[in-house]
């Protein structure tokens, strides 16, 4: 097994549940950490054999673009996409951030992490 990670993937969103979160939008970050057997790519030095990460980039920007009002929302989206998409993953971690948040506080950012594992038919 091997891991993939990426780290501070920047989007400008439009996630939450108040009206004005929906129209001017904020800034977020979201990061990955994939599993997998990483193995054959080590050996083959071939794309087609490992996770793409430019398609797992894909992703989190094409979720991170449909509006939802929680971040475990859009969170648990990104995760199910990964797995449906990319068969190689065996387990997947994904955080999405929302950078100075309108809670009234000086706050950096608030964070969601969620983690699913495939778990295969014997």
């Amino acid at each position: 097994m091997g891991t993939i990670k990426l780290k501070n993937i920047r989007t400008y969103s439009y996630h939450g549940c108040l009206i004005e979160e929906g129209k001017i939008g904020s800034d977020y970050s979201v990061d990955l950490e994939i599993r997998a057997n990483l193995k054959q790519s080590a050996e083959s030095d071939n794309l087609k054999d490992t996770v793409d990460y430019v398609h797992l980039n894909k992703i989190v920007v094409e979720e991170m673009a449909i509006r939802s009002n929680l971040l475990e929302h859009v969170t648990k989206r990104i995760i199910v996409r990964a797995l449906n998409e990319i068969e190689a993953i065996s387990k997947i971690k994904v955080a999405v951030s929302k950078l100075n948040p309108p809670i009234g506080g000086d706050v950096e950012l608030v964070s969601v992490e969620m983690e699913e594992e495939r778990y295969y038919k014997l």
